[in-house]
C-alpha cells in the first residue's frame, strides 16, 4: 500500500521568525538607496501596527499598494543581493528556535517543509532555503528588463495562500488531509483551514477564538536566536534608524492614547 505525501506549511513572519522580513531589510535598503528616510518610517509604522496586531485587512491591504509603489523602478538583481549579502545579520536574530527544532521533526518524519508569505518571493526564498525548507509559496512581483514595474503578478495573501497550496499539493503529491500549517495571523485562517492539522502560532485574538472552535493546536514560540550573539557589545546599544523610528512611533501612541483619556 502507498504511503501519502505529506507537507507541513510554515507562514514566515511572526511564525517562523519574530518579525516582519519586510521591515527587517529596511536599513540595507537605505543604507543601498533604494530607501528614503521618509520610506524607511512608513515601514516602520507599518512594522509597529504590524507587532502589536492592530494592522487590519483594510490598512494590510494600503500597505500592500504603497510597498508596489516603492519598488517600482528597482533592480531585481540588485535586491537579491542585499538580501543574500544581509540574510544572516538581520534575520538570524529573530528565528524561533521553537520553529527551528519543529522544521526538523517533520522532515524527520518525512513530510516536505514549505514556507508560505506575503513577502517578496526575493526576501522569502533564501529564507527558506536557510532555514532547509523543500518549497516556497510568495508574493511575485512583475519584472520588466531587470526592474520592479510595481505591479503583481501574485499576491500571496488570505483565501491567495490557501490557493497557492492546493496547487503546490497537486502538483508534488500532497493529501492536505494529513499536512499540517501554522500562523500567527486570522488573515491565514484559509491557510489552515486548508490542511488536517491547522495550528495557531502566537495567535491573534481572533486566530486564538477560531482555534478554539475548530479544535486546532495552539503553540506558544518564544525564543529567538539573540542578537547579542552576532554583534559586538559595542553595537547594540546604537539604535537603527528603524529602532529609533519605531520606539518613537510608540511613545507617540501612548501620548495620544493618554491625551484621549485625559
Amino acid at each position: 500500500m502507498a504511503v501519502s505525501k505529506t507537507a507541513a506549511f510554515f507562514d514566515l513572519d511572526k511564525t517562523i521568525i519574530a518579525t516582519s522580513s519586510a521591515a527587517a531589510f529596511s536599513r540595507p535598503f537605505l543604507a543601498q538607496g533604494l530607501m528614503n528616510r521618509r520610506a524607511v518610517l512608513r515601514s516602520a509604522y507599518a512594522h509597529f501596527l504590524y507587532l502589536i496586531g492592530g494592522a487590519d485587512e483594510d490598512q494590510t491591504e494600503r500597505m500592500r499598494a504603497y510597498l508596489s509603489d516603492l519598488v517600482a523602478g528597482w533592480d531585481v538583481a540588485h535586491v537579491k543581493a542585499i538580501v543574500s549579502e544581509t540574510l544572516h545579520e538581520h534575520i538570524d536574530p529573530y528565528v524561533y528556535s521553537e520553529a527551528v527544532e519543529l522544521i526538523a521533526e517533520h522532515h524527520a518524519a518525512g513530510r516536505d517543509v514549505v514556507v508560505v508569505s506575503a513577502s517578496g518571493s526575493e526576501l522569502v526564498e533564501p529564507i527558506a532555503a536557510a532555514l532547509g525548507a523543500d518549497h516556497t509559496v510568495s508574493t511575485r512581483m512583475e519584472v520588466l528588463d531587470g526592474h520592479y514595474t510595481g505591479k503583481i503578478d501574485f499576491y500571496c495573501y488570505g483565501e491567495n495562500k490557501a490557493h497557492a497550496m492546493r496547487e503546490l499539493a497537486e502538483q508534488e503529491g500532497y493529501d492536505l488531509s494529513k499536512s499540517y500549517a501554522y500562523s500567527d495571523s486570522i488573515t491565514d485562517a484559509p491557510m489552515l483551514e486548508a490542511v488536517g492539522f491547522g495550528n495557531a502560532v502566537n495567535p491573534d485574538r481572533g486566530l486564538r477564538r477560531l482555534a478554539e472552535t475548530n479544535g486546532w493546536g495552539v503553540l506558544t514560540f518564544a525564543s529567538p536566536v539573540s542578537l547579542w550573539r552576532h554583534i559586538p557589545v559595542s553595537r547594540t546599544w546604537s539604535f537603527s534608524l528603524v529602532g529609533a523610528a519605531t520606539v518613537g512611533i510608540v511613545l507617540l501612541w501612548w501620548l495620544r492614547r493618554r491625551r484621549r483619556r485625559s
